[in-house]
Parts: C-alpha cells; structure tokens; sequence
C-alpha cells in the first residue's frame, strides 16, 4: 500500500461528530483526513438551531470565542397547542445570563464552517464535493474508501463514520438496518427575518439574551413537535414530524409549517418578517433502541449516524460531538498498541455508556414507541388541558366547584379514568 494515498484516520462527514473529532484527532498530531459532499462543511447540514456548550471543554476550549453564534438561551418554553390557544410552562434564569453560557442559537452553515476551520488549524485535511462510494473492507476490517474522485482510494487504520442519519456506509457494512418510517422525523424550518429590537420587544429579552419555544399539541397530526428560536436578527421556526405520520395524514411538513405560522400563538410573534431561508430535513428520532452496532475492525460510528439524538430534550449536536470526541481517544489509544481491531476499538462504547450520551438516550429507550402508540398523549390531553384553562378562566358567573366538575366530567368521557391511570403508570415507566 506504500504507493497509495494512506492518512492514519479518515473520518467521512465534516458534520459536528466528524469534525470534532478530526480537531481532537489533529492536535495530537494525527494524520487525518475529513471527507465531505457539500461544497464546503455545513453547505448540507442543519439542526433545529439550539447548541449546548459544554461539549466542547477539551476540543475548542475557548467556545465560544469567534465562533458564529446567534443569542445565549435565558428563556425555555414548552408550549402545548390546540387548534386556537395554547397552555404552557416556562424557565426564565438570570443565572442563564453568566458565562460559560448553558446554550446559543446557531445556523450550522455557520458554525460547521467555523469548526471546520478549528480542526485545520489543529492540522486536519478536509476535502469538499467528495462522495464516498462505500468503504474498503479486507479480511472483514475496514481498511479505506472508495470516493467518486478519479484515483480515489484512500487508506487508513480506522475509518470513522459520521455521514449522518442515512449513513451508508454503515448500512453497507450490515451493521444497521434499514430506516423504518416510525423511527426518522422530516422537519421544515424556516428563518425569518425581524428587526432586532422588534425581537427583543416581542420576546422580552434585551441585547444577546434568546428564547426557545418547543411546541406540541393536538394542533399537529401525530407525534409531532414544533419551535421558534430567537436569533440576532431572525427568528427560526419549523417543525417536526415522524415520517409514519406524514404518511398516514397525507399532509407533510411544509404544509403543516404554513398552517402552524398562520396560528393565533405564533402569528403576532414573526408578523411582518420576511423569510430568509427554507431548508427541509431528516431527524433520527428511534434512539437507543434503534442505534446501530457501532464498532468493528478499522470502523467506529458516530453522531447521527449512530442514532444519537435526544428528542426529548432536542439534543442531538452535543451527543454528535462527546461521540466524536471520544472515537477520537479511542483512536489515540488503540494507536499506542498498533491494535485497531474492533476488540480495542469497543473502548468507544466503554466511553460512551459511562457517560451522559447513552445514560439519557437510554433513559428515554421507550418514550419514542409510547407516544406512537399512545396517540391520546399528545392530542387529548393537550386538547382538554387548553378547555379546562380556558373553562377556569372565563368568568361568566358558573361557580368554579361546577366548572372543575365539568372538567373532570369531559376528561371522563373523552380518556376514562383507568386509562388515565394507565397513561401516568406508562409514562412514568418511560422515563424512570
């Protein structure tokens, strides 16, 4: 092979996974190689919008310093939405307002570009417009790959997986199956522009501060989840639905993006932006249950590829990067052996079991399949949670003992007390 293009490590998707860690990877002095298909890293990527912080502590230090980011996050809400009103929880810290900041909003065309520049400065290659044909496998351990580039083989000891939720190369080694349509969301989002004060007036924050509105309900078909983040001078909104109910409600997420700005919540907080940007997405949403094997010789998978989001929390970047990091130092210490069987590379999921990644993806295994399921939980109990609020507070001379029976009458004859019970009983096993 001593005639042929060799680099110690290629890593395939210069997204968040792939791109932290060819940085790690680098700054020990790696020879590595980052293959991306877009015209430049970030071109193909995007994510909701909202990115935590503390991944980054041992690959950019310094985060986040010049990095491209919108607005620190002071304010979470979480909505529930009916078909003209909403009831909802909030969080607004101060504390959110001291640095290190918990989280910003970001557009990862940005922010990978950004990235992508940390990693070359730590002396990683990234190639753009090159597509990875299928890997190069001798003796059943990943050697290389192939690229659509003439005379595009290229060798390594380890080749890691980060070219997101398709990842074909790890469909092509058999270690996942096949998408199922329950298990990947397609969400729409959209930027609108607003003038910056016009943001702060109607979000109530002031200078950098943000906010996010997660937003759920019997308003959308299905399991499906909407948000609006606050940026500099845009705010981003879109939503997400799993694929099995696109196709069971025949309505997909570009329609239900229109209807869901048209709603009496959500239109007077973008009124008179004008949109900036569309994009449309896949998001893996099966979670543990549905990760694929993520090691064997000469390969290890991660981010998306490896199913890691955190729906439940829209976490998904920062699991991408700790899975990168720690792939990266699996490398490192598979290298001082000369051993990159899948024996020492399952070092990998050691480190990712021990830490937070797979403890949360792990704690909410079950969550996915309920609200499948369970279709009431996100379309009746949201839909009597806004009567009731709405019931409660009209003052029209009904005392509040009739109403509160009222209530608990309709809540009756629209779910049942047992199956009440049973709801509670399901979800608390979920996320125990």
């Amino acid at each position: 092979m001593s005639n042929k293009l060799r680099y110690d490590v290629i890593v395939v998707g210069a997204g968040p996974a792939g791109l932290a860690a060819a940085t790690v990877l680098a700054k020990s002095g790696v020879k590595v190689i980052v293959i991306e298909r877009g015209r430049f890293p970030g071109a193909k990527n995007v994510m909701g919008g909202v990115f935590y912080t503390d991944c980054m502590k041992g690959i950019v230090d310094e985060f986040p310093g010049k990095a491209p980011v919108e607005r620190h996050v002071i304010e979470e809400r979480m909505w529930l939405l009916d078909d003209n009103s909403h009831v909802g929880i909030t969080h607004k810290n101060e504390m959110f307002n001291k640095e290190p900041h918990n989280c910003y909003t970001v557009f990862r065309a940005k922010l990978d570009k950004w990235f992508a520049g940390e990693a070359e400065k730590a002396g990683a290659l990234i190639i753009n417009n090159t597509v990875v044909l299928e890997p190069i496998v001798e003796n059943n351990k990943v050697i290389g790959v192939k690229t659509d580039r003439p005379q595009g083989d290229i060798y390594a000891n380890v080749v890691i997986a980060a070219d997101g939720v398709n990842s074909l190369l790890s469909k092509s080694l058999g270690l996942r199956k096949e998408l199922k349509s329950k298990d990947v969301a397609i969400a729409a989002k959209e930027v609108i522009g607003l003038n910056e004060d016009i943001i702060n007036e109607r979000f109530n924050v002031k200078g950098s501060e943000g906010v996010t509105i997660e937003i759920t309900g019997s308003f959308f078909p299905g399991e499906t989840m909407g948000f609006i983040y606050t940026n500099k001078k845009s705010v981003s909104l879109g939503v997400g639905m799993i694929l099995e109910d696109v196709i069971n409600s025949k309505m997909n997420a570009n329609d239900l993006l229109e209807s869901m700005k048209q709603h009496p919540s959500i239109a007077p907080l973008i009124a008179g932006g004008q949109t900036k940007e569309f994009l449309v997405h896949l998001i893996p949403e099966g979670g543990y249950k549905e990760m694929p094997k993520l090691v064997m010789d000469g390969f290890m998978v991660v981010g998306d590829a490896a199913m890691m989001v955190n729906s439940i929390h829209r976490e998904g970047s920062n699991l991408a990067i700790t899975s990168g990091r720690y792939a990266a130092e699996t490398y490192l210490e598979a290298a001082k052996i000369n051993d990159f069987s899948e024996n020492v590379l399952k070092k990998y999921i050691h480190k990712l079991n021990n830490s937070f990644v797979i403890k949360d993806l792990k704690k909410y295994k079950n969550l996915p399949d309920l609200l499948q399921k369970d279709k009431r939980l996100l379309q009746k109990y949201p839909r009597l949670l806004n009567q009731a609020a709405f019931e409660l507070l009209t003052v029209n001379g009904i005392p509040k003992k009739e109403k509160e029976k009222m209530i608990w009458k309709t809540a009756k004859k629209e779910i049942g007390i047992s199956n009440m019970i049973k709801d509670l009983i399901k979800i608390w096993r979920s996320v125990k």
